[in-house]
């Protein structure tokens, strides 16, 4: 008998053979419980990661609204807003054109765009807007980094459209 095991068992003196049912429950507890850890890790990682990503954003509105701030020339200023204005939408169209991005955020990445757009339009005096005055470009970009922050209260975005955003930006930039 006692070969007849060691045949089905050859391991059986170190323990890993499951001739009882003590060791499967230890294996199956343990896990478990590392199945937990691992979705409470995730949960946590997902919201500090969207927390990331918004911060990243803001961080490179403010970037911008600092280095209008610092530019005298109005001309320059305004380039400027353009030129970044012009880049975060690009980024925002790359990461919705990504396969990993969900009809949700696909549509909350389209009312981003339009807001950014429409503030390009406004920068410009485009598409109905009055084109801002060259003494109001320090508080138009003051504006975008506010009206940016709002969005972010109204408008939720999933952690990998918010990481693919991040990646683009530091492509771009």
């Amino acid at each position: 008998m006692m070969k007849e095991q060691q045949s089905n068992c050859p391991n059986a003196h170190s323990g890993n053979c499951p001739s009882s049912g003590a060791t499967e429950t230890k294996e199956n507890r343990m896990f478990t419980r590392i199945a937990l850890r691992v979705i409470v890790a995730i949960g946590t990682l997902g919201y500090a990661g969207i927390a990331l990503g918004q911060d990243s954003v803001h961080e490179y509105f403010n970037d911008t609204a600092l280095t209008v701030k610092a530019t005298q020339d109005p001309v320059q200023k305004r380039e400027i807003l353009s030129k970044n204005l012009s880049e975060m939408t690009k980024a925002l169209d790359t990461v919705k054109g990504a396969p990993l991005t969900s009809d949700e955020d696909d549509a909350s990445l389209d009312r981003i765009t339009n807001a950014l757009r429409e503030k390009s339009d406004e920068l410009a005096g485009a598409n109905g807007f009055e084109r801002v005055p060259d003494d109001q470009l320090n508080a138009f970009s003051t504006y975008i980094v506010q009206d940016m922050e709002q969005a972010d209260k109204t408008i939720t975005i999933s952690l990998v459209v918010a990481l693919l955003i991040i990646i683009i930006i530091i492509l771009i930039v």
